[in-house]
């Protein structure tokens, strides 16, 4: 058995026995001892998102670099960001239509009939740097070494993409030496999480068991309406983007699937996209997808293709809306959206990012931040399907901006880069 399908096989494994062992323990143990279990068991998944996060900033900005070193011309460079940008946009006008009419069509919220609260309730979410002006400025790094500890992805493509403009203006006589150093570098990096990848199934088993033991099984078949009509939306975003990327891939888009499925089962187990980074960098590029494009595309995407945020953001506002009997106009919701696309773009490192972006954005249109609180409590379920599907809309974009550029290899020749890579 390849060893792709056995790190797949153990993470299914792993997950039914969190589930299993989660639930036992919440019907059986002590308050006590679920305690103690839940605080203690997630030890691993800390370990190895720490573990992730140790290569996240030297991978992002060594193949950042190199990939626009690589593409030459800033004209190269401008025209392939400016159609990174432009899908980037488009995914997320369609995820956020796609989360609007399935929460409209369902209706999860109605028939809660909550009461508007007389005072404003204390989330426990830091929005109070969440405006335009905010954004702008924490967008720039004012030390590179500051934004690497503190693993600030969009300051460390901002710096890696003037680094690497500035060395191709150069030109390959003065940059070729740094271009090969930062390439093996970035092979490193990739080896290193070859080896991170042999605790992840570890870390899947303790993240899913310590929210069953606490919250139980019940927490899913008491919200299910949300979670499942959340799914669908999730599921049907995942179908466009897959039928989008049918007109530019043809049938390669199923095989891309199919290479795709360990990131987006790491993503979605340990609901985080950033641990799915170095893996889906190695198997777009297994793909056949050029190396200069997806270490230029990827690590953009992970700050403003975040389709996953976008279909979240739409679908949980409606539903505190309905939960209150909001009824927003058509004008009101459509700048609602628009808010709300704006102010997730950027913020992929934050913690519980699409609840903050709620939380500073919602109360605007006079709808009760408190309805936050009725989501808490399922987040990290819902955490989980937003990750993935960032993983795979960022794995699409990527291989159909290398399609477009001609930039996208033969199966063949897809294999001898990996051989390369691991070599």
């Amino acid at each position: 058995m390849a060893n792709a399908n056995k790190l797949t096989l153990f993470i299914v494994i792993f997950m039914l026995a969190g589930i299993l062992s989660g639930a036992v323990i919440h019907s059986y143990a002590s308050p006590g001892v679920v305690t103690a279990w839940a605080d203690n068991i997630t030890l691993l998944t800390d370990i190895f998102l720490r573990l992730i996060k140790m290569v996240i900033a030297p991978l992002v900005f060594s193949t950042l670099t190199v990939g626009i070193m690589r593409l030459g011309e800033t004209s190269t460079i401008g025209r392939v960001g400016g159609k990174a940008m432009i899908w980037f946009i488009s995914s997320s006008i369609l995820s956020i239509l796609v989360g609007l009419f399935v929460v409209s069509l369902e209706q999860p919220g109605s028939g809660l009939n909550l009461a508007i609260p007389l005072e404003a309730t204390d989330t426990g979410l830091a929005v109070g740097g969440m405006s335009l002006k905010g954004f702008l400025t924490h967008t720039i790094p004012t030390s590179i070494a500051e934004a690497m500890a503190n693993n600030e992805i969009l300051q460390i493509v901002v710096f890696s993409m003037f680094f690497g403009i500035g060395g191709a203006s150069l030109g390959e006589k003065f940059n070729a030496p740094l271009v090969a150093a930062l390439d093996v570098v970035s092979h490193i990096m990739l080896k290193v999480t070859g080896y991170v990848m042999y605790v992840a199934p570890l870390a899947i088993f303790a993240a899913i068991s310590s929210v069953i033991s606490t919250q139980g099984l019940g927490i899913l078949l008491n919200y299910a309406s949300f979670i499942g009509g959340y799914y669908v939306a999730i599921l049907l975003t995942c179908l466009v983007l897959l039928a989008v990327g049918y007109m530019m891939l043809k049938k390669e888009v199923f095989r891309l699937v199919s290479m795709l499925k360990d990131p987006v089962l790491v993503a979605f187990t340990t609901s985080s996209s950033e641990a799915a980074y170095p893996k889906t960098l190695e198997q777009l590029t297994k793909f056949g997808c050029s190396p200069n494009i997806v270490s230029f595309v990827l690590p953009i995407g992970y700050s403003f293709n975040l389709v996953g945020s976008m279909v979240y953001c739409s679908f949980a506002s409606m539903f505190i809306a309905q939960a209150y009997n909001i009824h927003l106009s058509f004008a009101e919701i459509t700048v609602l959206m628009l808010t709300l696309m704006l102010a997730s773009k950027g913020i992929a490192g934050v913690p519980r990012s699409a609840l903050v972006v709620l939380a500073a954005t919602i109360p605007s249109f006079n709808i009760p931040v408190a309805g936050i609180l009725l989501l808490m409590g399922i987040d990290h379920f819902l955490d989980m399907g937003r990750s993935a599907i960032n993983v795979l809309g960022n794995g699409i974009a990527t291989a159909m901006l290398a399609q477009d550029e001609g930039l996208l290899e033969e199966s063949e020749s897809s294999e001898n880069i990996t051989e390369e890579i691991k070599a």
